[in-house]
């Protein structure tokens, strides 16, 4: 069932990391409805359905919200919900007829969670953007790269889903805590800049004490962005990857042991002037064996090294299997839900669902009877 099993929340439909909110309270047992559109939008990356798997666990019924029975009918899911979940442009809802004072006004516990780039407000929030935009402005991307090579980009996982799908899930479970107190409903404002310069606070801190460098000539030169030796990525003798992150002491000394290298020829591992020489001495060492015969040697003890795995590789790994990190879905592999529990264990995830007849009666179900869904769709509202 999961820890949020009982919980409600409505989705208007969205892309990025607003279905990927969605996905992660519907894999921890909340029930979620996706109110989509009835013509489709081209939004995103396109991918037949099955294979777009942030829209599991959940059904969806297709509505035109021009319609005002269609507006109506949310506006009914909304008073049985907890929470919804909207991602479009500051001031779009309020023009649907769908906005928070309307919602909470029909539902005054309800927790309205707003998910966008820029915010609600501020010069930038009614333009147009994407993870890569959101980092770019609070400083993130800038520090991710090798020295003198341009900002690396780190997928859309920081921004889009670890600043932005995170902290909404996180500020929509902690309104309907503070909910069941008070009885009062409130707007949760998830920015994905928020989120993604709150993931950076660390680094600010360093960078205020003097042992983080940032700024032009800076990217790749700190010790945990690829400017030490220590902390990288290296190639092997077959062309693939290891990393290595031992930056305490005793696993410092652990992986040059196993790396039989000795520590005299490279000087002392917090010293910054000795990480270019001893990176190149790390390099040709790496060489001399194969990413699978390196991971045989460090990977099962504490010098904090691990080979570099493809998505198609990863599945594979025995701790990954071990683990139940990835599961199969429709025939689809891909990470299971997550975190784990003791007790309110999630069950398996079923696969994205087609917005028809048939599921539209599965989707309603627990929100309308069935006298209501006959006539939702004989005034057009459902299929």
């Amino acid at each position: 069932m999961g820890p949020l099993a009982g919980i409600k929340i409505v989705e208007l439909a969205g892309i990025g990391p607003g279905p990927m909110c969605a996905m992660l309270l519907a894999d921890l047992g909340a029930t979620v409805i996706r109110v989509d559109r009835k013509v489709a939008v081209k939004l995103g990356i396109e991918r037949p359905l099955k294979y777009n798997t942030l829209l599991r666990n959940r059904h969806v019924i297709n509505v035109d919200l021009k319609d005002p029975h269609a507006v109506e009918m949310v506006l009914k899911l909304v008073e049985q919900a907890d929470a919804l979940i909207e991602g479009f442009r500051p001031g779009v809802t309020e023009r649907l007829g769908l906005g928070p004072d309307t919602c909470l006004a029909r539902n005054p516990r309800l927790i309205f969670g707003r998910m966008t780039g820029w915010g609600q407000d501020g010069p930038m929030a009614k333009w147009a953007g994407h993870d890569i935009n959101y980092l770019a402005l609070t400083g993130i991307l800038d520090a991710i790269g090798r020295e003198g090579e341009p900002p690396s980009i780190p997928l859309n996982l920081l921004g889009d889903y670890a600043g932005g799908s995170l902290y909404l899930a996180l500020g929509i479970l902690a309104g309907i805590i503070e909910a069941r107190a008070s009885g009062k409903g409130q707007v949760v404002d998830a920015a994905i800049v928020d989120g993604a310069a709150n993931l950076a606070t660390t680094f600010f801190g360093m960078l205020a004490a003097g042992i983080w460098k940032s700024g032009p000539g800076t990217r790749g030169t700190n010790i945990t962005d690829s400017g030490s030796h220590f902390y990288d990525s290296y190639e092997c003798k077959d062309g693939r990857y290891i990393c290595v992150g031992p930056i305490e002491e005793k696993f410092y000394a652990e992986w040059l042991k196993l790396m039989d290298i000795d520590p005299a020829t490279i000087g002392k591992q917090m010293e910054a002037g000795n990480w270019k020489a001893a990176k190149a001495i790390v390099a040709d060492r790496f060489k001399t064996r194969t990413r699978d015969e390196w991971a045989a040697i460090l990977e099962h003890s504490d010098a904090c090294a691990s080979p570099v795995l493809s998505f198609l590789e990863a599945p594979e790994h025995p701790h990954m299997k071990a683990r139940g990190v990835f599961i199969e879905v429709g025939g689809v592999v891909q990470p299971a839900p997550a975190p784990k529990f003791s007790r309110t264990k999630p069950d398996i995830p079923t696969p994205p669902q087609e917005a028809n007849s048939a599921n539209a009666d599965k989707a309603l179900a627990s929100w309308f009877s069935g006298e209501e869904i006959a006539r939702l769709r004989a005034e057009g509202v459902i299929d």
